[in-house]
C-alpha cells in the first residue's frame, strides 16, 4: 500500500469548550492542532486540514485547508469525505488516514501499523482502538469509497461512522498505552481535559 494522505479533522463546533476553538488553544506554548500536525507529519508526507469557517485564522499552520463538501456540519464523516475528495482531485494516492485535531498524543507508529495491518488483513477500512474502545475518527479509508460515502451522508441522511464502516470489510487495530501511562487517544473536549493534557505534555517533554 502506498503512503496515505494525512487528514486532520477539525470541522467540529467545540461546543464543550465554553467558547474557544479548542484546536487553537495553547498546549504548553503550542496550539493543540500543531501537536497533531507535528505528530502526523513525522509519519506521512502529505497532510491537509479539514476545517470549516474562515481559513485565515489557520494561516499560521501553513497547511492546505479543505472545508466540508456537504452542508450542515455533518460530523466526522463529512471531514473524511472532504479528505477523500481532495485526495482524488489532487493526488494519485489510494487512501487517506485521519486524525482528530483534539488528540495530541496518538501513537508515533500509528500510520505504519494502520497501513501494514490493514493490508495484511485485506480490510477495506481500518480503525484504531485502545483499551477496548473504538476510535472511529482515527481510520484508514480508501478514496474510492467517496461516492458511496457522499450518498450515505446526503441521500440517506446518516452521520453514524460505524454504520458506514460496517458495510465494508473492516478491522480494528489495537494500540496499547504508550508513554507516561496515558491512553494514546486521550482527547481534549473540556477545559478540565485541557488541564490534564498540559500535565501529560510535561511528561512527554521530560520523558
Amino acid at each position: 500500500m502506498t503512503e496515505p494522505l494525512g487528514v486532520i479533522l477539525a470541522g467540529g463546533l467545540s461546543r464543550r469548550m465554553e467558547g474557544p476553538e479548542k484546536s487553537l488553544l495553547e498546549l504548553n506554548n503550542k496550539p493543540l492542532i500543531k501537536w497533531v500536525k507535528d505528530r502526523l507529519s513525522s509519519q506521512t508526507e502529505q497532510i491537509i486540514l479539514n476545517a470549516n469557517g474562515n481559513p485565515e485564522r489557520l494561516s499560521k499552520l501553513d497547511m492546505i485547508v479543505q472545508a466540508d463538501t456537504v452542508e450542515g456540519y455533518a460530523g466526522p464523516l463529512a471531514g473524511i469525505l472532504a479528505g477523500m475528495k481532495w485526495a482524488k482531485a489532487n493526488t494519485s494516492l489510494t487512501h487517506i488516514i485521519t486524525a482528530a485535531a483534539d488528540t495530541p498524543f496518538f501513537p508515533d507508529d500509528y500510520v505504519k501499523r494502520m497501513t501494514v495491518e490493514a493490508h495484511e488483513t485485506g480490510a477495506s477500512i481500518a480503525l484504531a482502538s485502545s483499551n477496548d474502545r473504538k476510535h472511529p475518527v482515527f481510520g484508514l479509508w480508501p478514496v474510492d469509497l467517496a461516492d458511496e460515502l457522499e450518498k450515505f451522508i446526503v441521500d440517506e441522511n446518516n452521520r453514524k461512522v460505524m454504520m458506514f464502516v460496517e458495510r465494508y470489510p473492516n478491522c480494528m487495530i489495537n494500540f496499547n498505552e504508550v508513554h507516561v501511562g496515558v491512553d494514546p487517544f486521550f482527547n481534549v473536549n473540556t477545559p478540565d481535559d485541557m488541564e490534564m493534557a498540559r500535565k501529560i505534555a510535561l511528561g512527554f517533554e521530560t520523558g
